[in-house]
């Protein structure tokens, strides 16, 4: 892949406190486009962090339906990748690239 489709493949990492407890275990959480697969994004950290991936876990959350003074609207779905770091490897979110 190109350095282009890298950037394409994750939006943001994801800060919060139980993907800051992840890191204890070399594991790294990033906000990814619904259509990216699980090659594509152990393809994009590799590359772009220049670490070794071991796993790559997805999670599809469904946007909720939201009712606010007699308007529904639903909120956008979200994929997130919990990738597993190899031992000894680390990437610090909080620097960016």
């Amino acid at each position: 892949m190109s350095d282009l489709k890298h950037y394409g493949a994750i939006l943001s990492p994801v800060i919060t406190e139980k993907s800051t407890a992840a890191s204890e275990h070399n594991q790294v959480v990033f906000k990814v486009p619904l259509d990216a697969t699980k090659p594509q994004i152990k393809a994009a950290v590799e590359g772009l962090f220049k670490v070794k991936v071991m796993a790559v876990n997805t999670i599809t959350t469904k946007g909720k339906v939201k009712r606010f003074k007699g308007f529904v609207s639903k909120r956008t779905d979200v994929k997130k990748a919990v990738v597993t770091l190899a031992e000894g490897q680390s990437i610090d979110v909080a620097t960016g690239l």
